[in-house]
């Protein structure tokens, strides 16, 4: 199986280790067509997206990386053409809300709760909504315990896109689409492996299988 990771080789040893003790090979780059023929593919953690992509000017946005983000969305078109499997992780789960036209928060008002401070920080997330088929109730039923490296967030849902879990203080932590083969996260499992990372990478992995 072969997975493309679609961001900076500088940034992402992470997430090839992650899936390489998972038994998947890994592409990383920054070239989407070099990627199309993979099984699926990881879009990554990183800094935060060009607001004007969004429709809105710099409120607090660091570490902007337009290139990427143009990459990092031709990518994600690329594979939804495909229908093929996509997990977002963190700033990946951002960038499938732009695409499908949502808006982000630039700076979540209670930050210091979720973002970096020279380590991650952890919380519980809880299940939402009634249905007990979304993929975060198949791993964790009603909530699990989070590490947590991001001061944005989701502000409007983008089309046909589904929040299945929030942080306490109503922060959109996972969300799955409709009908696309696609899931995201704001958490980072491959920095927990062994604290509910496994579960959510090899259901990722079992997707790509299909």
């Amino acid at each position: 199986m072969m997975i493309a990771i679609v961001g900076r080789s500088t940034d992402t040893g992470n997430y090839e280790k992650a899936l390489h003790h998972l038994g998947a090979e890994t592409i990383t780059s920054i070239c989407p067509e070099q990627c199309s023929h993979c099984d699926g593919l990881l879009l990554p953690g990183g800094g935060d997206i060009t607001p004007a992509f969004f429709g809105q000017q710099n409120q607090g946005s660091r570490t902007i990386d337009t290139e990427l983000d143009i990459i990092q969305l031709q990518a994600l078109d690329l594979f939804l053409q495909q229908k093929k499997p996509i997990l977002g992780i963190c700033k990946g789960l951002q960038i499938i809300n732009i695409h499908f036209g949502g808006t982000i928060c630039q700076h979540l008002s209670d930050a210091e709760w979720h973002e970096w401070n020279g380590s991650d920080q952890y919380h519980y997330v809880y299940h939402i909504g009634v249905s007990r088929l979304d993929f975060f109730y198949q791993l964790y039923g009603t909530s699990t315990y989070v590490n947590s490296a991001h001061h944005q967030a989701v502000d409007r849902l983008g089309k046909d896109l589904t929040p299945v879990c929030q942080a306490k203080d109503g922060t959109i932590e996972a969300i799955e689409h409709i009908s696309f083969p696609l899931l995201a996260v704001q958490w980072h499992p491959e920095r927990m492996m062994e604290s509910g990372g496994y579960e959510l990478l090899s259901y990722f992995l079992k997707m790509c299988s299909r």
